[in-house]
């Protein structure tokens, strides 16, 4: 299981890259909202990466309704709780996805290394 997300191109900036990523993959253009997380990934066989997780809001019937797939990237959907992640996610991207729900409900801005709070001084 995975989220919609994908690469910046050249001359975009993350959020409109958002934008374009959930367009490309669900075939919706919902309301993207404020940054909710920053987070240091880096992998060995593919580099350091930098991921933005913004925040969708709340999808009402009529957008769930109007989701396919239009580049075949993705196949399903499925609406979980955050509880659920830890069974259902890798353990770098659960740990981001509540990272995610949790500073969405503080109203917060976080940066995370691996998926992990960064401890501040």
């Amino acid at each position: 299981m995975d989220i919609p997300g994908g690469y910046v191109e050249p001359g975009e900036t993350p959020y409109e890259a958002c934008v374009r990523e959930v367009r490309e993959e669900l075939d919706i253009q919902p309301a993207i909202g404020r940054l909710l997380i920053v987070d240091w990934a880096p992998l060995p066989q593919e580099g350091d990466k930098i991921l933005f997780v913004f925040d969708g809001g709340t999808l009402d019937d009529r957008a769930i309704k109007q989701i396919t797939f239009a580049d075949n990237e993705l196949s399903g959907y499925e609406f979980r709780s955050v509880e659920e992640l830890d069974d259902l996610l890798i353990e770098r991207l659960a740990r981001r996805l509540k990272a995610a729900a949790t500073a969405r409900e503080l109203g917060e801005m976080v940066y995370l290394e691996h998926g992990r709070a960064v401890p501040t001084e």
